[in-house]
C-alpha cells in the first residue's frame, strides 16, 4: 500500500505502527505549518482570524480526512465495519476511550480478514523477504 493509500483511501488494513506514525506526522506538519506562518507574517491568531487561523482552517479537511480513513483501516485490521469508527467517534467518554485502545493498542487479525491481507504480512502464504520489502 502506498503512503497516498494510507493517508486517503478508505480499503484495506493498517498496522498499528503506521497508524501512530501518520498521527504524530499529522501534529508535526501542523506545528510546522503554523510556526511557518508565524515566522512569514508574526501573526500569532490570537487577535481575530489571522493568517494562522486560515491555515488551520485549510489543514482542517485534508486532516479529518485522514483522520476517518486511517480510523477505518485500523478497523479493518481488527476486522471491524466503518461503524465502529463512528461509534468511537460520536460516543462521549467511553466510546473516545474504547477507541483509543482498540484502534491504537490492539494488535490486528493474523493473517487474512474480511478486508483483506495482513499489512504484516504474517499468517499468509507471502515469502518472508516480501514481509520485509
Amino acid at each position: 500500500m502506498t503512503l497516498m493509500q494510507k493517508l486517503f483511501g478508505f480499503e484495506g488494513r493498517l498496522r498499528r505502527r503506521d497508524y501512530w506514525l501518520i498521527i504524530v506526522g499529522k501534529y508535526v506538519v501542523s506545528f510546522m505549518v503554523g510556526v511557518l506562518v508565524f515566522a512569514a507574517t508574526g501573526d500569532t491568531g490570537q487577535n481575530g482570524f489571522g493568517a494562522v487561523n486560515i491555515a488551520q482552517l485549510v489543514l482542517f479537511v485534508p486532516s479529518l480526512w485522514i483522520s476517518i480513513a486511517i480510523a477505518l483501516k485500523r478497523c479493518h485490521d481488527r476486522d471491524k465495519g466503518g461503524g465502529w469508527v463512528a461509534f468511537f467517534w460520536l460516543v462521549p467518554i467511553v466510546g473516545w476511550i474504547w477507541g483509543f485502545i482498540e484502534l491504537g493498542f490492539l494488535d490486528g487479525t493474523q493473517g487474512r480478514n474480511s478486508y483483506g491481507k495482513s499489512p504484516k504480512g504474517i499468517g499468509s502464504a507471502e515469502p518472508l523477504a516480501e514481509v520485509f520489502a
